[in-house]
């Protein structure tokens, strides 16, 4: 159904410009080219929002049926391998502007994402949100800018949110300090954070111990995680850096060191109350007693 819509679109409105094909309020469907070809050609149109199935309807998209399109954005549900052949090799001279967004891991970014993006030589406006696993290093400035920024010469404005993970994990191959915002190590594997700054997104998940603190205005859910207890000071940061928290996920299963320490001490000095003046949801189911102690005793809502 959706896909017939689509096309009715194209046949009726022949002269379309702009597209903001989104899913609706009811139904979360995307695009798919996998089973209906995409039979329309356009000359007309400049500027495409779009919330697609898989990496080839991306592909199919490019393949030179809208000649003039100048932006792109594609929302993408999961980036991985096909047996499909699908051209990604032709330059794209008329893209100026391309968001490529993904919340599923992908294996297969420098096989398929890199060289789309190698085919944009006029880009001038680029946005990625991508998870990434299992490279062999961790996305850092560098590597940006080495596969990105210097192969798109006219580009302009480059906003990015990534995080990756690599098995070849070790403390010598670590990116600097510079060059990421949260580094940890969990599940066997290195676990990189990269993003550009302003953070715009509305929320931001998996922060750790590492986090190096910031104002965060545009988040509204926040969602934590360790193998290391977090203590009182941690979400007073927390608290301090996403002022219009809405939506709070805590997970950590791990006792909280400072406080036991203050009670075997028979130490009761006050800690300062924490406020959350704009929080609405708290999820603590995979957490330790410690924090529900912690946001019940030591905060305000």
């Amino acid at each position: 159904m959706i896909m017939q819509l689509y096309l009715h679109i194209f046949t009726t409105f022949t002269n379309l410009q702009y597209l903001n094909f989104g899913p609706s309020l009811l139904y979360h469907q995307r695009l798919s080219f996998s089973t209906s070809p995409l039979t329309i050609i356009s000359t007309n149109l400049l500027n495409l929002h779009v919330y697609l199935e898989n990496f080839n309807d991306c592909l199919y998209l490019l393949d030179g049926r809208f000649n003039q399109l100048y932006t792109l954005s594609a929302n993408i549900s999961f980036i991985c391998a096909s047996p499909l052949t699908i051209n990604n090799k032709e330059k794209i001279p008329t893209l100026k502007c391309f968001s490529l967004h993904c919340d599923i891991e992908t294996c297969v970014y420098d096989e398929l994402i890199l060289p789309l993006l190698h085919r944009m030589l006029n880009l001038e406006k680029l946005s990625l949100c991508l998870i990434v696993g299992d490279r062999k290093t961790f996305f850092d400035g560098n590597d940006l800018k080495i596969n990105i920024i210097n192969n798109m010469s006219r580009l302009n404005i480059f906003t990015f949110n990534i995080r990756s993970s690599s098995r070849f994990y070790n403390q010598i191959n670590l990116p600097s300090n510079e060059n990421i915002q949260n580094t940890f190590r969990a599940d066997e594997k290195g676990h990189c954070h990269i993003y550009s700054y302003p953070y715009k997104l509305n929320y931001y998940d998996g922060i750790t111990n590492n986090f190096p603190g910031g104002i965060f205005k545009y988040v509204r859910k926040v969602s934590l995680f360790d193998e290391h207890p977090f203590e009182h000071e941690f979400f007073l940061r927390i608290a301090q850096s996403f002022p219009l928290m809405e939506k709070l996920s805590v997970r950590n299963e791990q006792r909280q060191i400072n406080k036991q320490f203050r009670q075997s001490k028979n130490e009761n000095q006050d800690l300062s109350i924490i406020k959350y003046p704009y929080l609405k949801e708290l999820d603590l189911i995979h957490s330790c007693i410690d924090y529900h102690a912690q946001f019940l005793l030591d905060m305000l809502m």
